[in-house]
């Protein structure tokens, strides 16, 4: 076995093993079983990573039998000036925060108190880089106190949870590059990142779906870029679009209503080296207060934007605090309108696609999910979104995906791409409904897309290039031609098939026609005259 696939065995069990002390103190399937799960998922990635840190600064360091006991020994004043030559985006941890210190230390009374104790201050010292905020300006730090949680039993729950961070160490996988950490992370979190009966739903984009988006929008040589999800849930699509910049080339801002979702994206961000990030990531409602802005307090723009926003959703209580100057500039197609009944069928994501729209710089590039419904409404605020990529040449490309593509909705979707760089191109309108395997997902179907496949979408959406019945070039003034439509079935051409027959075949088949059409309109004679003698027998009574 592989050094990798061992590694990722092993930090699945682990993972399997922190739930299985959750579930063997009551927490298994509780709403905070997460925040216990991934917090201390966290604190053993960052002991780990500052104890391979530090072994790279020194070769007795490194050599060291006991290294814990080696950096206890350091006077405070040495072991802070070791901490100054870690790289900045590695957690400062004070020797007596190691795991193996409280492990040590795990047999003392109140062991429950020392162990959440040593988290928050770990989180108090690493605030300023690694805290989330949100849009009031508030810190949501690292750790919290996980004990809470358990209503019996803390210490020995925190013993458990202790005994189970020991067994192994991250050191030798702090090399590995996003497949291996996507992979962990929708591991750790497969269980959390679900609606759980909410307001808020979470889905969990597709791997699919997220690699085609990334690969569709970035270019060889792109560098120093902003990269930007309003609604940004875990950080999937921002996470593969960071991947396929370069880590150290763009720098990710965010946004989500949801605080849960903005803890998991910090995670995400820890994971694959996007630490410098972590300040840009805002809690908070984008669609009324958008947090991210220039010093003259007009919203920031962005290089790249990606984004699966929520398709419907109650905002009825703040649609009247949208309608202002700003947000009519911002909302040019309009607000939907309150309806009488239902209102948690409002659709939320016009919303977010003009939202993009405004924040996409000169040069910027967007990739969105949405309804496949929206590429053809012919009226409201769907058709006007379409109208303006139209007119002001902003749409690069659309691709149509196969049904339950999404295993939690039904809804089937389309990726919209635009480019404010496309004004003088064409556009490419592909379908990809047909392609795809379909397999269970629990109760519901999924469709899963190959290798090959996805390869497939890339190269054709990226090449322009018209294939028969899968993708088709067109111009903007087609495009308005056919009612704004950017569904590609509507502009491929219609397929008449000709046989060649002979004279005699040829009457034949007339002949053939002609005794079927007798024989129905004899019928029909019969069938007029049956009805009305029956009308005849009807009586009043």
């Amino acid at each position: 076995m592989s050094t990798t696939l061992e590694f990722e065995k092993k930090t699945k069990a682990l993972i399997d093993d922190l739930k299985s002390v959750c579930a063997n103190y009551g927490l298994g399937n509780d709403g905070n079983e997460f925040k216990i799960i991934t917090q201390v998922f966290l604190y053993k990635f960052l002991n780990d990573k500052l104890i391979h840190e530090v072994k790279q600064l020194d070769k007795k360091l490194e050599k060291a039998e006991n290294l814990v006991e080696v950096l206890k020994g350091y006077k405070k004043g040495d072991y802070e000036m070791l901490l100054m030559q870690l790289n900045e985006n590695t957690a400062r941890l004070q020797t007596n925060h190691f795991i193996s210190t409280l492990f040590d230390n795990q047999n003392n009374p109140k062991f429950a108190e020392l162990f959440d104790n040593t988290l928050l201050e770990i989180a108090k010292e690493n605030s300023g880089l690694f805290s989330v905020l949100t849009e009031g300006g508030e810190k949501i730090v690292l750790f919290e106190n996980i004990s809470k949680y358990v209503t019996d039993k803390r210490d020995e729950f925190c013993k458990a949870i202790i005994n189970k961070l020991i067994g192994f160490s991250f050191e030798n996988i702090f090399h590995e590059k996003f497949d291996f950490y996507a992979t962990i992370f929708e591991y750790l979190i497969k269980d959390y990142n679900t609606n759980s009966g909410g307001k808020y739903a979470e889905y969990f984009t597709p791997h699919a779906v997220a690699k085609i988006m990334a690969s569709c929008l970035v270019t060889e040589g792109t560098k120093n870029v902003t990269c930007y999800d309003p609604s940004a849930g875990s950080g999937t699509l921002l996470m593969n679009l960071a991947h396929a910049i370069g880590e150290d080339k763009c720098t990710i801002y965010s946004q989500d209503i949801s605080q849960k979702s903005s803890n998991l994206l910090r995670l995400n961000l820890i994971l694959n080296n996007l630490v410098h990030s972590i300040p840009n990531i805002v809690k908070g409602n984008t669609i009324l207060e958008p947090y991210h802005k220039e010093a003259n307090g007009r919203l920031k723009q962005f290089d790249f934007i990606v984004s699966n926003p929520p398709f419907k959703l109650d905002f009825s209580d703040y649609v009247a605090d949208l309608d202002n100057k700003v947000n009519n500039e911002r909302f040019f197609a309009g607000v939907p309108n309150v309806p009488k009944a239902k209102k948690e069928g409002m659709a939320i994501y016009p919303l977010f696609i003009q939202h993009i729209m405004y924040s996409l710089s000169a040069k910027g590039k967007a990739a969105i999910v949405v309804p496949t419904g929206f590429i053809t409404a012919q009226s409201g605020i769907e058709r006007k979104i379409r109208e303006k990529l139209v007119e002001q040449k902003m749409l690069r490309g659309v691709i149509s995906m196969p049904s339950n593509i999404f295993a939690t909705t039904g809804t089937n979707v389309s990726i919209l791409f635009i480019d404010n760089e496309n004004k003088k191109g064409n556009i490419v309108l592909m379908d990809a409904s047909k392609l795809g395997t379909t397999v269970k997902d629990g109760k519901n179907q999924k469709t899963l897309l190959s290798s090959e496949e996805e390869q497939k979408i890339i190269n054709t959406f990226i090449k322009h290039e018209a294939i028969e019945d899968f993708t088709v070039v067109v111009s903007y003034d087609q495009i308005a031609e056919k009612n704004y439509s950017f569904s590609a079935g509507q502009y491929f051409d219609v397929k008449i098939e000709y046989t060649d027959i002979t004279p005699k075949e040829f009457a034949v088949k007339i002949e053939g026609f002609k005794t079927n059409l007798d024989s129905l309109f004899d019928e029909s004679k019969n069938l007029e005259k049956e009805i009305q003698k029956q009308l005849k027998s009807l009586k009043y009574e």
